[in-house]
């Protein structure tokens, strides 16, 4: 029973957005009402000198963003929630794509002037895959955004998902007046200049018609509140929370994080219409939450979580059952038991020890080099997650040593970084010289940096023709063994030894798949 009661008091989910849509700091904005923390941080602002809790590596403190997923919990109202904020650059996206995969539930943040971007769509193509749950929240109302009707037929077309409001916004930029919570039936006013804390004026109002809205707000804005309320009761069906949670109906909420508007409203109804830990697929059979046995598996790496030691933590998301500290469960890629002497939580990078995490809950493990994104952990049945994708990179280069000194220092931190699933090393069959694959450019130059900043080793990168790179495999050895000797100075290995060919055009790869119809060529490393 306490395991039931465990399950049903959690809320995982995700923040993701577009880059500067204001993903991080409605992240801030939800630790503080959480009482997580007390002063929130601003991603980009020199007024207040705290950085946000959520962009803990140095690098992301100087570029003002995420390039790193990072793991909060806190307790709201006896519900335990834990929030993944996700980079939103699209040069990280595989790390957020990874984090889906972790998560019951989403929040979709969208700037109310730029309305639906790029990468908002890609991301919800994922969400729609996997039928995540939606939340939408429209942002920056305190400066002029585009009429939320129009947002929300934009969302709509450009998301393909049913809206339906929950709060509407009366004004934005100089006159917005606040956000009425249909949800609740209650006003929340714009008044505060407290933008750091959790204050914000809210009226109860079970009656807009009443002349005292008038007194309030103004009498031009009730009566456009009035009528805009009218339209929503009109066009939108009511909210159904059993389509919400198959994942086709998305409620929309408006306010402005920055100030710490509408953010109580986001949080108080997402406690109460958000899902619980959800049954997870593997290979053999869906796994309940409520199953006694620990099952769990690992979606993120991340090497020098704390600069001075040199540690890497991995992520594992816990699936079912009860996970306890010291207590032995199995690797199922090794066939290894091993145990944890110092499970940790999170509130980014401030970690603490646990001695019990449930269904829903990310716990950290010390790692040391021996686990991989996607390792499962079950207390002895061989289970193996799926979903949890690593893409073919898009960019390549070789890799070279700038200071032989520290050959070593070199070694260890490309071999670490490339554990995070951030990008890929491939060894040259031809040479011997490495060569490292992204998906974005920024990615080399944070690898750079941390290489630099974290192991105090520099690299230099030089070019190098490579149009994909797809895993091969063939039940045909003898037409395999012919394509690696007649492409030998194409092939490469992986960090885990499997053949790789880099095909320099996209006539190159056509060509080869025509020509060895018995090798199937992979573009994703899950298979």
């Amino acid at each position: 029973m306490a395991l039931i009661d465990e399950i049903t008091k959690r809320r995982t989910f995700a923040v993701i957005a577009h880059p500067d849509a204001g993903k991080t700091t409605l992240t801030e904005k939800l630790l503080l009402f959480g009482g997580a923390i007390h002063v929130a941080g601003a991603v980009k602002s020199n007024k207040i000198k705290k950085g946000a809790t959520s962009d803990f590596m140095e690098i992301e403190r100087q570029r003002g963003i995420s390039v790193a997923t990072s793991v909060m919990g806190f307790n709201y109202k006896d519900v335990k929630i834990n929030i993944l904020d996700t980079p939103g650059h699209e040069d990280f996206a595989e790390d957020t794509y990874r984090t889906l995969t972790a998560v019951d539930s989403v929040i979709i943040v969208i700037d109310g002037a730029k309305g639906v971007e790029a990468q908002t769509r890609k991301l919800m193509n994922v969400c729609r895959m996997r039928n995540t749950p939606v939340i939408v929240f429209i942002n920056k109302l305190d400066r002029p955004c585009n009429d939320p009707f129009d947002l929300l037929d934009e969302i709509e077309r450009e998301l393909q998902i049913r809206v339906r409001p929950l709060a509407f916004p009366i004004s934005s930029g100089d006159t917005f007046k606040g956000v009425y919570n249909i949800y609740e039936q209650n006003l929340s006013l714009f008044t505060s200049d407290e933008r750091q804390t959790a204050d914000a004026q809210t009226v109860d109002f079970s009656d807009i018609s009443s002349p005292e809205l008038d007194e309030i707000i103004e009498e031009k804005y009730a009566n456009q509140l009035r009528e805009n309320l009218e339209l929503v009761e009109g066009v939108y069906d009511e909210f159904n929370r059993e389509d919400y949670l198959a994942g086709k109906l998305a409620p929309v909420f408006f306010g402005s994080a920055v100030n710490n508007f509408g953010v109580r409203e986001l949080l108080e109804c997402f406690i109460q219409i958000a899902p619980s830990p959800r049954p997870t697929t593997t290979e053999t059979r869906p796994v309940e939450p409520s199953e006694q046995k620990m099952t769990g598996f690992i979606f993120k790496i991340h090497a020098n979580m704390d600069p001075n030691h040199r540690d890497r933590l991995a992520f594992m998301k816990i699936c079912s059952g009860t996970f306890e500290r010291n207590k032995n469960y199995l690797h199922v890629r090794s066939g290894k038991q091993l145990k944890f002497s110092s499970p940790t939580a999170f509130m980014a990078e401030k970690k603490s020890v646990i001695d019990f995490a449930y269904p829903g809950d990310i716990v950290g493990l010390h790692d040391t080099g021996t686990f991989k994104i996607g390792d499962t952990f079950t207390e002895g049945e061989k289970l193996k997650f799926t979903g949890i994708p690593s893409f073919s990179p898009e960019l390549f280069r070789y890799i070279e040593n700038a200071d032989p000194m520290k050959f070593k220092q070199l070694a260890k931190g490309v071999d670490q970084l490339m554990d995070e699933g951030v990008a890929q090393l491939f060894t040259s069959s031809l040479n011997g010289r490495k060569i490292i694959g992204t998906v974005g450019q920024l990615q080399f130059e944070v690898i750079q940096y941390r290489l630099e900043h974290e192991y105090g080793a520099k690299c230099r990168w030089e070019p190098i023709s490579i149009y994909k790179a797809c895993w091969i495999e063939s039940d045909n050895q003898e037409q395999l063994a012919d394509f690696k000797r007649r492409k030998h100075t194409n092939m490469a290995v992986d960090k885990h030894g499997r053949d790789v060919f880099l095909a320099d055009t996209s006539y190159a790869l056509a060509l080869a798949q025509e020509n060895f119809k018995d090798i199937r060529f992979h573009f994703t490393s899950e298979f």
